[in-house]
């Protein structure tokens, strides 16, 4: 009988455990964020690189175009065309029905930076078509911008 209320206890946990993880969102959005996922990035001063950043749009699938728009904010450490080229030229970007993912890619040039200048580019999402939530529901918009920092390798 021990035993048996044993495995009752254990099962209980790990399905009260499993219930807990579980994180939906009933509301669409659209977020951005690194290629690994994440809302904040270094770039080195020594790397020719073009990345891409990722717009995506998370909701039930839309039967008309979705606008998003978009600003890029500089800091007062960098220059375009000598420390970094903003590749995509599209704003807003459309999301056309089935497209769930839509990239901004900016090209980083090998300059060094001033680190005693904000050396950083922010990719901040600024609106929307359909009213939807700028980054995760929530109070903090988590992943509403993208903030790539340049620093000397």
């Amino acid at each position: 009988m021990k035993k048996l209320l044993y495995i009752f206890i254990l099962l209980g946990a790990i399905y009260s455990c499993d219930q807990e993880e579980t994180v939906f969102f009933d509301e669409p959005f659209v977020r951005i964020c690194t290629s690994t996922g994440e809302a904040r990035t270094v770039v080195l001063s020594n790397v020719r690189n073009t990345n891409a950043y990722t717009v995506y749009l998370s909701s039930r699938p839309i039967t008309d175009s979705l606008e998003v728009s978009y600003e890029i904010i500089v800091g007062d450490g960098l220059k375009e065309d000598v420390d970094y080229k903003v590749v995509t030229t599209a704003n807003p970007l459309v999301f056309f029905p089935g497209i769930n993912d839509m990239p901004i890619r900016i090209r980083w040039l090998k300059n060094p930076v001033d680190p005693e200048k904000d050396n950083t580019l922010k990719i901040r999402l600024t609106g929307n078509s359909k009213g939807y939530n700028l980054g995760f529901p929530g109070p903090d918009h988590v992943q509403s911008e993208v903030v790539i920092e340049k620093r000397n390798n």
